[in-house]
């Protein structure tokens, strides 16, 4: 079946939705990648987030980014097939209808033959009935139940990650799905500074208004936990109380999945977005998006990186 007319957009369109052209200029060959998009539930909006992921992708110099939109929220996916294999990696801002399941079969042996995936923020939340999704993402939250409401994921999908007494721990016993506490500034902290995504930044950094997403579920394989923040029952009650995930790196089959859960923007947000314009959200998203492309990082740590007790967010 031909593809969905949307998914050949390319700059003129993306001009027209606020996407700045890509700046090149200093990369011999740049990193194919594409920005997976074009629905969201109605606590996100892809069409504010999306310009700001690729915008910052762009602005490296390292990336060419095509952004690739599915159709609409109940419109027809049968034609939806993006021709996976064109790209280092897949950077995905969506969490909407299933593929079909063509589809989800190229995109499952794109991955396991060596493919980059970076899922932002509510893209955890798609394709819970997704084996293999589930697998390349490790934990998520949400997600679409076959009625439509939200909240498929539970205590089947499998464990929540935890950051234990300096070590990763799974927790298959501690009853609550996904949840997280009223949007502020928060610290995340650098759980595996050797990593190459993270190496170079600060042990703790103050991240700028967003979400601490918590209780995340699934099947916890082959992760490595970079960074976490404290859902703090001091503040909120309700909160976990754990050192929950905020970034992670995960393996499948050869291919390499890096997974923020920074990044919230909601339908009623106006800009500037300080979630997804801090530095430290920036910086990590393209330097793990060079890592899932190519397995190394060569870009430095820029001088505006947040510390531990001053956010740093970028101009629109």
């Amino acid at each position: 079946m031909p593809l969905h007319r949307s998914l050949r957009l390319r700059l003129p369109l993306a001009l027209a939705l606020g996407f700045a052209a890509p700046c090149l200029a200093g990369a011999a060959t740049p990193i194919k990648v594409m920005l997976l998009t074009g629905q969201s539930n109605q606590y996100h909006d892809w069409a504010k987030s999306a310009p700001v992921v690729r915008d910052a992708l762009a602005s490296t110099g390292l990336f060419a980014v095509d952004v690739v939109t599915t159709p609409p929220k109940g419109a027809d996916m049968s034609g939806f097939a993006p021709k996976w294999s064109d790209y280092a990696a897949v950077v995905m801002v969506y969490e909407g209808a299933e593929f079909p399941e063509a589809t989800k079969a190229a995109f499952v042996a794109y991955m396991k033959n060596g493919g980059g995936l970076v899922t932002v923020h509510d893209s955890d939340n798609a394709f819970p009935y997704w084996k293999e999704f589930n697998e390349m993402i490790a934990v998520g939250g949400w997600g679409f139940r076959p009625n439509g409401t939200i909240g498929a994921r539970d205590a089947t999908w499998g464990p929540k990650i935890r950051w234990r007494d300096g070590k990763m721990v799974l927790d298959a016993e501690t009853p609550g799905n996904a949840s997280h506490p009223p949007r502020g500034d928060f610290v995340v902290k650098t759980r595996t500074p050797d990593h190459p995504i993270m190496r170079g930044l600060p042990a703790e950094w103050l991240h700028a208004n967003d979400e601490i997403y918590s209780h995340l579920r699934g099947p916890a394989k082959n992760v490595t936990v970079l960074a976490t923040a404290h859902a703090d029952k001091t503040k909120t009650p309700t909160a976990s109380g754990e050192h929950e995930p905020m970034l992670m790196t995960i393996t499948y089959g050869r291919g390499r999945v890096f997974h923020t859960t920074l990044g919230h923007v909601a339908p009623r947000d106006t800009a500037p977005f300080p979630s997804i314009q801090c530095a430290g959200f920036i910086v990590t998203l393209q330097r793990g998006t060079e890592w899932a492309a190519t397995g190394k990082v060569t870009q430095k740590v820029p001088a505006d990186f947040p510390t531990a007790a001053k956010t740093s967010v970028r101009a629109p």
